[in-house]
């Protein structure tokens, strides 16, 4: 099988950015599947105002696009994305306000981008090689599936730092449980893949070299479900996820209801009874 047959730039490289090549890159392996690279090794996929744009802008358009059944999400060079670009923040504590519109714009871009991800129809699949600290970490614990190669790493190391990875604690708490997700905060120590595995963070940790077409071996096999009940699964799960228990059954209870009148859950019960294979419309 071929990794890529079309490869695209998702959006220019504004200012902070490295500028000798586009920070995002969308290739389509095979049909129903998409491929999101972040290309910025030089900077270690940091995730500069541009990064943030390109990967937001990318994530839109493959959420709005029929065809698509589910995202792989990986990076070139040594790092998954360490975070925040620190350089960036910096430079602009010379601003008149010392740099808060910036930070606030910056951060109010990350809170959107991660957010976009959790409301994308499509399934999204980290593939990570490398480290994948702070915002990197928070981008990982925000898609739905993640794949690390057993040399992979995690930190949430803000504390080391002056900044706390408040942000980044978002994604991480609803991720795993509170005593370790506050371990990672307050020691902002590294994390092997095979302790992050056991945390819960990413759902496997496989051979550096199987990484990608383990990622796509999962997107494959969501492609092969209707695009329209794994879509009413995935909205459903991130709403009852945080409701009450009576309230997270009485919305799932009626999210099932209109599931049902699907066309396509009526085509897959009838094809499970008559023992053959469902033809999916998703609709």
């Amino acid at each position: 099988m071929t990794t890529t047959h079309t490869e695209t730039p998702a959006a220019a490289s504004p200012r902070g950015s490295d500028t000798s090549q586009e920070p995002v890159l969308v290739a389509r392996p095979e049909p129903g599947l998409a491929l999101v690279t972040l290309n910025a090794p030089r900077t270690r996929n940091c995730l500069s105002r541009a990064m943030m744009t390109a990967l937001h802008s990318a994530i839109a358009a493959l959420s709005a696009e029929p065809s698509v059944a589910a995202i792989v999400l990986a990076a070139e060079g040594p790092a998954f994305s360490s975070g925040h670009d620190l350089k960036e923040l910096t430079a602009h504590r010379a601003d008149a306000d010392g740099g808060r519109a910036f930070f606030e714009e910056t951060m109010h871009a990350c809170s959107e981008l991660m957010q976009s991800i959790v409301r994308s129809p499509k399934p999204v699949i980290a593939a990570i090689e490398g480290v994948a600290t702070a915002a990197g970490c928070q981008l990982v614990a925000s898609c739905d599936l993640a794949v690390a190669s057993m040399s992979a790493t995690f930190a949430t190391p803000g504390v080391n730092i002056g900044l706390f990875c408040s942000t980044p604690m978002v994604a991480l708490s609803r991720n795993i449980s509170r005593k370790r997700a506050m371990e990672m905060l307050l020691l902002g120590e590294m994390l092997s893949a095979e302790d992050a595995a056991g945390y819960g963070l990413i759902n496997r940790a496989v051979p550096p070299e199987r990484v990608r077409e383990e990622a796509l071996a999962m997107a494959r096999t969501i492609a092969s479900k209707s695009k329209v009940t794994v879509a009413i699964g995935k909205e459903a799960f991130y709403r009852q996820i945080e409701q009450p228990l009576a309230e997270a059954y009485t919305f799932a209870a009626a999210v099932m209801v209109e599931n049902m009148m699907a066309r396509d859950a009526a085509e897959g019960i009838g094809a499970f009874v008559e023992k053959r294979q469902p033809v999916w419309k998703d609709c």
